[in-house]
């Protein structure tokens, strides 16, 4: 495989962010060198068993094959990650005969096959801290299914809303992350190993018992697809994943900052720790610089993947641009830290239902439910209806009246306005009770009707089926870990014995 010089800018958001995430992991990593190893390993118990390879080879083989990787997992140990660089390790352990394992073999399929099996991995991680970010943010949903906000469009505030149902819009989205994980991994999930380079080979390799002791759950059909299309196709695919991931995350974050743009905010973080840090120069600043942070990691993984788009971008098939195991691998770990902050986030919200309230009711953010209820109750037409409550908006703010101060007697008046020369009486068909009960933020959430909506009956639905796709998401990230440590453990004990000669 050809060395590719990415550009500084890259190759350091490249860098830093398996940094980040390699500080945080005590497992040992199954990377290039391991795989090229397993590759090996399955190889021997294959081919001797379908008489590809003399069984007289078989011990000088197998002891090379133990000496490589023996040596590889020693502190300072050679574990070169390409075929060119670990055949020669091999070839000094067993002789040259232990090249008889690559017939049928090329660097092509196997660096095609380890790729996929790294990316495998890297994004079960990223479904599994999906997962527990996800379920933070549904359980803070369930927390707050009663608790009345503001919502805002085009940056204003709208409607009132339950927080808990806000919070589950944006599991939503997170659910269909999720779902596009389970949908890519089927396409990652599959074996290059015996395409050789375009289009086979003479040698009748058993291609889906290698794809099994791999750990895979099926093979690239097509030899020229596995090497020359596939491969790119299977990073470009989870770097947009990635990408609406960190989406994801920052439209949720910035909703949060621009509360910090208030006085008197009804949601920020807990100060402290890492969460907040006081200005350098205002002592009366609390800058949130966790939110900051995120925000930037949440950039830098949108940058990593679209770096990814762009190698792929006028090549021709099959040249190494955007394989690259660490550019693939650092764009994953970049949405795991931006998924693990997000929790952080949500773990440290402080929400004042109290202030929320207080600014639902000094602006006019009920005042649809006036059309609302006029067109459903007493069968006024939308239109006129919008148009009514426009202008007890327009002159509410103009005298700077609040909607639970509001004059009656005004409404009246502004009625008959807006309906004068209509069909319709000019008498407001509300009672002052009914009028001031239509704007009551806590009333109107409780009356939606829809399904999907805030109302009581529809969040319990919403919660219980949140979290029971969770559930699923979570025993499918397991089944597919132990799927893999299976079929390894597997190989490792019939390598052993075939090295036993058993």
């Amino acid at each position: 495989m050809t060395n590719i010089k990415l550009p500084a800018m890259t190759l350091a958001l490249f860098m830093a962010a398996n940094a980040n995430f390699a500080s945080a992991q005590t497992a040992p990593v199954r990377d290039e060198f391991f795989w090229l190893g397993q590759m090996n390993k399955a190889t021997a118990v294959i081919n001797t068993d379908e008489a590809l390879l003399d069984k007289s080879m078989v011990p000088r083989i197998t002891a090379g094959i133990t000496k490589v990787i023996k040596d590889g997992a020693q502190a300072g140990g050679k574990r070169p990650s390409t075929v060119i660089t670990f055949e020669p390790l091999l070839i000094e352990a067993a002789g040259a005969q232990v090249t008889l394992l690559h017939a049928g073999r090329s660097s092509q399929d196997m660096h095609a096959t380890y790729r996929a099996a790294i990316l495998r991995d890297d994004m079960l991680n990223l479904a599994d801290q999906l997962n527990k970010t996800s379920t933070t943010l549904v359980n803070l949903a369930d927390k707050h299914a009663n608790t009345i906000v503001p919502n805002y469009t085009n940056g204003v505030a709208a409607q009132p809303n339950s927080y808990g149902h806000y919070l589950l819009g944006h599991a939503a989205g997170f659910e269909r992350d999720a779902q596009r994980i389970r949908e890519a991994y089927v396409r990652i999930d599959r074996s290059a190993m015996g395409t050789t380079v375009l289009n086979g080979s003479s040698w009748p390799l058993n291609r889906g018992r290698m794809a099994e002791y791999l750990g895979f759950g099926a093979i690239v059909d097509n030899a020229y697809d596995a090497g020359q299309i596939s491969s790119v196709d299977e990073p470009v695919e989870a770097g947009a994943i990635v990408t609406s991931i960190a989406l994801h995350t920052g439209h949720f974050i910035e909703d949060v900052m621009t509360q910090y743009a208030n006085a008197r905010p009804w949601i920020l973080l807990q100060e402290g720790g890492s969460n907040t840090y006081v200005s350098s120069a205002m002592p009366q600043k609390r800058n949130p610089g966790l939110l900051n942070s995120t925000r930037s990691d949440a950039s830098t993984a949108i940058s990593l993947a679209m770096g990814i788009v762009l190698q792929a971008h006028n090549i021709t098939p099959g040249m190494p641009d955007p394989k690259e195991v660490k550019a693939s691998s650092a764009t994953i770990n970049s949405a795991i830290k931006v998924l693990k902050n997000l929790d952080k986030i949500l773990g440290s919200l402080i929400i004042s239902p109290e202030r929320a309230l207080e600014e639902l009711n000094s602006d006019w953010t009920a005042s649809q439910e006036l059309a609302d209820v006029l067109m459903r109750k007493y069968k006024l037409p939308f239109r006129v209806g919008h148009h009514f409550a426009s202008e007890i908006v327009d002159y509410a703010k103009a005298k700077d009246i609040k909607p639970l101060d509001f004059p009656y007697k005004q409404a009246q008046r502004i009625y008959a306005d807006a309906v004068k020369g209509s069909e319709f009486d000019s008498k407001l068909p509300m009672s002052e009770a009914e009028f001031r009960a239509t704007l009551d933020p806590i009333a109107i959430i409780k009356n939606r009707a829809t399904s999907g909506g805030p109302q009581p009956a529809e969040m319990a639905r919403m919660l219980k089926e949140s979290k029971q796709k969770l559930a699923v998401q979570g025993e499918w990230v397991q089944a597919k870990r132990a799927r893999i440590s299976g079929a390894l453990s597997k190989l490792d004990s019939d390598f052993d014995r075939l090295a036993e000669g058993k």
